[in-house]
């Protein structure tokens, strides 16, 4: 028998959908279709500071007048918190975790001091005892993060962890790609704020849900080279990932909520219809 064919929609509630989360909603709705597999919508809404009931709701209301239909219920990660601190207290008992008390201000003049391109990826590695018990007596708030040299030893290694990429990622790479945890770092895992961070949720999400295909844009290519290597550690089974390009407004930019790129709420107010903007985006 063949493995059934699951992928999800995963938008987070931080703003109105645009554009782009149409093309990429759309995308996973017809692969699912194409081949008759499920579709599934999940909210990941664990950043409280951002997330706002009204832009959930925004979410459903987009989708099904883009004629999306999805399966019930939505897992809405922020009612899943213990189990994702109860696999985080895991990691850690294993002792893959070590605690990080940087704030967000020396984090950001660290990469500020990068003298060009992106910051150098996370890799200072934990404190001395003595520094650590010093910070913790002070009651300093701190996260939780992932010590790629005790998962190297755990794994037995990174040459062996590979993912399988059918879509594209911004330089074409495709077909069988070598995992490089290390262009990510030392990612945190456990956040200070609601304790579980991106990559520890979605990859716990993705196997409960049973997630066969995850496609997304190549924004997010790099970060199988973290997922897989916590699907390994954890012991869950790996998806087949399947990047897509992004959508770019007339200025060559990418649609992006921080940009405020024009909502799929304003296009429906203006009396674009979805079969219009279906066909726009490339789907009939």
């Amino acid at each position: 028998m063949s493995t059934p064919f699951v992928t999800r929609f995963a938008p987070s509630p931080s703003g109105y959908l645009h554009r782009g989360h149409a093309y990429s909603a759309l995308k996973a709705h017809e692969a699912a279709r194409q081949a008759g597999g499920r579709f599934i919508l999940r909210i990941e809404d664990i950043d409280t500071a951002r997330c706002r009931p009204q832009y959930e709701a925004a979410i459903y209301e987009d989708l099904a007048w883009l004629g999306l239909e999805w399966e019930e219920p939505v897992r809405r990660q922020s009612e899943h918190l213990g189990e994702y601190q109860a696999t985080l207290d895991g990691l850690r008992g294993r002792g893959l975790l070590y605690r990080c008390f940087r704030t967000r201000k020396e984090l950001m003049d660290d990469m500020a001091r990068a003298p060009h391109g992106p910051a150098e990826p996370f890799k200072a590695g934990p404190l001395s005892d003595k520094e650590e018990e010093r910070l913790l007596a002070e009651d300093r708030p701190y996260a939780w993060r992932l010590s790629l040299t005790a998962a190297r030893k755990a794994v037995g290694g990174f040459a062996q962890l590979t993912f399988v990429e059918e879509g594209e990622g911004p330089e074409g790479e495709t077909g069988l790609i070598k995992v490089r945890p290390e262009l990510a770092g030392d990612v945190v895992l456990g956040r200070k704020d609601v304790g579980v961070a991106y990559h520890l949720a979605v990859v716990l999400d993705d196997a409960l849900q049973g997630v066969t295909h995850v496609i997304r844009g190549e924004d997010l290519f790099e970060a199988p080279h973290i997922q897989r290597l916590l699907q390994t550690l954890l012991g869950l089974p790996e998806p087949t990932y399947r990047h897509h390009r992004l959508l770019v407004g007339p200025d060559g930019k990418r649609f992006a909520k921080r940009d405020k790129a024009e909502t799929l709420r304003e296009l429906r107010a203006s009396g674009v219809t979805p079969e219009q903007l279906r066909a726009e985006l490339g789907f009939s």
